[in-house]
């Protein structure tokens, strides 16, 4: 009998973000997702644009956008950052 295979704690973490829902119902990577697409309309940016100040692809910016793959907290602050944005991450106890 084989054991069964471990997962790393990046794998364990990108499962249980993928299963949060936020208080009013939606998932936290579309709330993430809207976010970004509509701090980048206001500031008059296309994904082109906003990925070259991101150093990513427009590909990337718009799967994130679709809330297609949840994206990595060092893209995040890069993003938050071309944006003039802040960042915040918050840990809550659960109830």
């Amino acid at each position: 009998m084989s054991r069964p295979e471990r997962k790393t704690a990046i794998e364990r973490l990108r499962e249980r973000a993928e299963q949060a829902i936020q208080p009013e119902g939606g998932y936290l990577f579309a709330q993430i997702a809207d976010a970004v697409a509509a701090r980048r309309a206001e500031r008059g940016l296309s994904q082109r644009e906003l990925a070259e100040l991101t150093g990513t692809t427009q590909s990337a910016i718009a799967r994130l956008e679709r809330g297609g793959r949840p994206p990595r907290i060092d893209t995040l602050l890069r993003i938050a950052d071309a944006l003039d944005c802040d960042l915040a991450v918050e840990l809550r106890p659960r109830k």
